[in-house]
């Protein structure tokens, strides 16, 4: 890594804001969004945190193509996500993509929303949210009662924390506009499902892929969350990757799922068109990014083992059903496979 004086990284970080800053602002006030004081200061912070990260990887901003960094950094000013904000909104990776036509390869930068960046997304667009307030970790030891519901009204549910034990269950009290206060509860065992759909995204292209299916189903009818993952046989046969199974991410991990499960459905009114393209455009091709990497590593793993394996043709399931609801969630965690690549991705590949 090159050196530089602190008086000289701040000069160039300078003349990288006056740069891309009054395109940014231009391009955002022609959507019909005038860029506020935090909205600059989250591209300011964007530009430093991509800044450090590629003067590790031995390059500049200006090795970056210049369309997709521009995009990026209009993607965090109209989200208004912090990369600096403890706990941290958004982060970013550098890689390469492939230039259509023998074009060679460009580096381009990918952003991911953190757990944190989803509450504030909630919080800005939330329908009618006032205040998500501070969500609860309620352990195993805790004592905890459940909301209760007399025609509409609501008897809040109680918590006393002890700090013993695993996260069973994430509680989100979310105020309204009119002072109605709402509890959004998930439980652990809600995350079997993330990692059912984690298991078969692996076994995707397995020989053996409806075999194992039928085994981790029968196994996970029967047995839970943390029993699946303490298992050999269910790691071996899903391939369980380690941000799911290893102590140090595997809780963290449970929580994250837990926390997405609340926030991603609570419905919300995006006041402007392009702000809510953003929302999509950032998930959509997160989503599509994932499925590229994994095709690709595939397509790699084959070249690198072919003829040193003869394998027996398997019929191909020709039906995917997918049971979507109102949000466009898929229900049937079996054919999730999209989700579960980027939720793998969430947790596994986050440099920091």
């Amino acid at each position: 890594m090159t050196n530089q004086t602190p008086a000289v990284y701040k000069s160039q970080l300078a003349k990288i804001n006056d740069t891309y800053m009054p395109q940014i602002e231009t391009q955002l006030r022609g959507n019909g969004i005038h860029m506020t004081e935090y909205q600059r200061t989250c591209v300011i912070n964007s530009i430093s945190s991509i800044n450090e990260m590629l003067v590790k990887e031995g390059i500049g901003v200006k090795d970056i193509d210049q369309s997709n960094l521009t995009q990026t950094l209009m993607h965090v000013a109209a989200l208004q996500l912090n990369a600096t904000a403890t706990p941290r909104e958004v982060y970013f990776i550098k890689r390469n993509q492939k230039i259509k036509n023998g074009g060679g390869n460009i580096q381009v930068i990918e952003m991911g929303i953190e757990g944190d960046g989803n509450d504030a997304i909630l919080s800005r667009f939330g329908r009618n949210v006032k205040t998500v307030h501070r969500h609860w970790e309620v352990r195993e030891k805790d004592a905890f009662t459940y909301p209760g519901y007399a025609g509409l009204q609501v008897t809040p549910p109680t918590w006393q924390p002890t700090g013993e034990g695993k996260v069973i269950r994430v509680v989100y009290p979310i105020e309204y506009n009119d002072g109605q206060v709402e509890y959004f509860i998930s439980e652990r065992e809600d995350v079997k499902s993330n990692l059912l759909a984690h298991m078969y995204n692996n076994l995707m292209w397995d020989n053996k892929k409806v075999e194992k299916k039928q085994k981790i189903k029968e196994f996970a009818e029967t047995h839970s969350l943390d029993e699946i993952l303490d298992n050999t046989e269910m790691q071996e046969a899903g391939n369980i990757s380690p941000a799911w199974k290893e102590p140090q991410s595997r809780e963290s991990m449970i929580v994250r799922k837990m926390r997405n499960r609340i926030v991603k459905k609570i419905p919300k009114d995006f006041s402007n068109a392009y702000i809510q393209s953003v929302v999509e455009t950032v998930e959509d091709d997160f989503q599509t990014r994932q499925l590229q990497r994994k095709e690709a590593e595939i397509v790699e793993e084959i070249k690198e083992n072919a003829n040193s394996e003869v394998f027996e043709p398997v019929k191909e399931e020709t039906t995917r059903p997918a049971n979507v609801d109102e949000n466009g969630e898929i229900q049937d965690v079996e054919y999730s496979e999209v989700d579960s690549i980027v939720d793998s991705f969430e947790e596994s590949s986050d440099p920091y």
